[in-house]
């Protein structure tokens, strides 16, 4: 999964992208890249490999205070130099970085883009290239970035450089994750908040298909309509030593001796006042009242949810369906009259899962997300969430996140059992101690 960060401020621009994009590192990478500005103009270094080959074509003695930086995942294009982000118009005025895939590119490139003569293979050089040539014809750097959005089918996070203006960041949002981090003097645009975690832990959350004007001093959300959003900040419930490997030598060992405080954390927050396994009353209505459960997961969190399904059979007596996210999507089977939909992600970012909520709500079902991350997309855009509780995931090898789901979901199911009158015969809470 490609990476985003930015930064508009006082600071070197610098190595503030370089260590937020060593953050996004465990997310899988090919090629890495930063543009960063000042009086002389946008200074573009990229190079296939690790952050660690980047930091070496990068000219330290240019300073900035203001850049954008990308790490990617090959989908359009080989893995490759030209192929890296960011990608800059042919005139050389704009700069951007994307993650997402543009599903209407090549038409794009057809109609727009005839007399323009690309040097990658990817999709996110013909959304540059259009925003140049917009600008040509006479709009405004806003009105060119507005535009285009308004043209492209399929996902993306993008943010912008005008090379004419470098003030500013556009950024905009579509299916892909991106934040906007807040700060005294300064603002940051990021994929994940961890990556930014070293400046600021109070972000904005973007919807989808709305843009941002980011300077220093604000961040200014609009609509593709042009209308101004308003929306609350938040801190992120992160503490920067939880994103550190400490004396480990790498995550996974970490994480795994993290499992038996998650499951202490877990016991701790699904806990009445008498000690007895609970979860919001909402939530336990909506499993009780369901004649059928659907969990839809991807990868790890598709396993996790066919445990999930042999707890909710056996102590609920609700009937339970697992699906991969991507294959409901495309194929959704006959559903029940009462359906539940229980959706498992990690991040609360799952694109396909995503795809199928969107189906689901649309229909009119009721939907819970199981997700570590508060505030993410799922959580906000499903009917219930409950929290995982087992802090920052790294490794890319799942450990305690996966037990966190099994857990949760068990106790979903004592609950859920608990309200049908059934016992389950043993103590949950004993049980998951013991971890």
């Amino acid at each position: 999964m490609c990476g985003i960060v930015g930064y508009i401020g006082q600071l070197d621009a610098k190595e503030i992208l370089l260590k937020g994009l060593e953050k996004l590192e465990y997310r899988g990478y090919d090629s890495a890249g930063i543009a960063v500005a000042n009086e002389q103009g946008v200074h573009v270094y990229k190079e296939k490999g690790r952050i660690a080959d980047l930091r070496e074509v990068v000219d330290h003695s240019v300073e900035s205070q203001a850049g954008i930086g990308h790490t990617r995942w090959a989908t359009h294009g080989e893995p490759s130099f030209l192929n890296a982000h960011p990608h800059q118009s042919a005139l050389g005025r704009f700069t951007l970085v994307h993650n997402g895939v543009i599903e209407n590119y090549v038409q794009l490139k057809r109609e727009y883009l005839e007399n323009v003569e690309l040097k990658s293979d990817t999709d996110t050089e013909v959304v540059v290239q259009m925003i140049e040539q917009f600008v040509a014809g006479g709009l405004s750097t806003e009105e060119a970035f507005r535009k285009t959005l308004t043209l492209l089918k399929g996902s993306y996070a993008i943010a912008l450089f005008d090379g004419e203006n470098t003030d500013t960041i556009y950024v905009a949002k579509n299916k892909s994750p991106l934040l906007i981090g807040l700060g005294d003097t300064f603002n940051v645009v990021a994929s994940d908040a961890m990556a930014m975690l070293q400046v600021t832990n109070e972000y904005v959350e973007l919807l989808d298909k709305e843009m941002v004007i980011v300077t220093k001093d604000e961040a200014v959300i609009k609509n593709l309509d042009g209308e101004v959003m308003t929306r609350a900040s938040y801190i992120a419930e992160l503490d920067a030593s939880d994103i550190e490997k400490g004396t480990y030598p790498h995550y996974m060992l970490k994480e795994t001796d993290e499992q038996p405080l998650v499951m202490r954390k877990i016991i701790q927050t699904y806990q009445d006042e008498n000690g007895r396994l609970a979860v919001a009353g909402d939530v336990a209505d909506a499993v009780a009242e369901a004649d059928r459960i659907y969990i839809v997961a991807c990868g790890t969190s598709y396993h996790a949810g066919l445990v999930g399904k042999q707890y909710i059979e056996m102590w609920a007596n609700v009937p339970v369906e697992v699906h991969v996210a991507s294959e409901f999507s495309y194929n959704m089977p006959l559903l029940s009259k009462k359906p539940l939909f229980i959706f498992l992600s990690q991040s609360g970012e799952t694109a396909d899962s995503r795809a199928v909520l969107v189906q689901v709500k649309a229909l009119g079902h009721k939907a819970l997300t199981i997700t570590n991350v508060p505030g993410s997309t799922l959580s906000r855009e499903a009917d219930y969430t409950l929290l995982l509780h087992a802090g920052p995931e790294i490794a890319v090898a799942s450990t305690k996140a996966y037990t966190a789901q099994i857990a949760v979901l068990a106790i979903l199911a004592s609950v859920a059992a608990e309200r049908n009158g059934v016992d389950i015969g043993f103590d949950l809470v004993k049980e998951l101690g013991i971890a």
